[in-house]
């Protein structure tokens, strides 16, 4: 296929209405409008496929397939990260240490999926001590900044959680978790 026709298939596919998409605006607006009539609802279609005409969004390649077990150990693990987090940090808030210094933290993910990429940056920044500071999204690499980093060799633990919540979240999500997770993780520098 010459480049010519592959810029017309793909302005075609970006010109196609993501009906999920015009779905969940037209809920937007009607939440947002807190008016539930008809003509309510043909404003929010109307108003959200001209959104999705005007500012369109890439296709979306979602291969998930929902893993019940994995979808629990997924939340499970998450809840237990974000207590035992709350409760280091706290105790950092009230004990600081002398030396309490912080880091940015370079994580190289895995998988090379949007969906995968924002999850994880997601539950990362969620479990309190770490947030999302910037996304790479051409080599899915993540940037954290982490609280209580004291040395280099305390970044190592930063990013083997990382790769353990991407492992979780390909487990729960993925269709072929073990060909994503035999896949060697790229780069470990690191800006203390």
């Amino acid at each position: 296929m010459n480049a010519a026709r592959r810029r017309r298939v793909s302005e075609r596919a970006r010109r196609h209405v993501q009906w999920p998409m015009v779905l969940w605006l037209t809920l937007v607006w009607w939440v947002l409008w807190g008016t539930w009539s008809a003509m309510s609802l043909v404003g929010g279609v109307l108003v959200a496929t001209a959104a999705l005409l005007l500012f369109p969004l890439p296709p979306l390649d979602l291969d998930v397939r929902v893993r019940p077990i994995g979808t629990l150990v997924l939340v499970g693990r998450f809840l237990v990260d974000v207590v035992t987090a709350s409760l280091q940090v706290a105790w950092t808030v009230l004990r600081p240490p002398r030396d309490l210094r912080n880091a940015l933290v370079r994580v190289p993910l895995r998988s090379e999926s949007d969906l995968v990429l924002v999850m994880v940056a997601e539950l990362v920044s969620l479990v309190p001590g770490t947030v999302v500071v910037e996304v790479h999204r051409s080599s899915f690499t993540l940037y954290l900044h982490v609280l209580d980093v004291r040395e280099p060799a305390d970044v190592e633990p930063v990013r083997e959680r990382v790769w353990a919540q991407e492992a979780r979240v390909l487990r729960a999500l993925s269709p072929r978790p073990a060909e994503v997770l035999a896949q060697p993780v790229g780069g470990t520098e690191e800006t203390p």
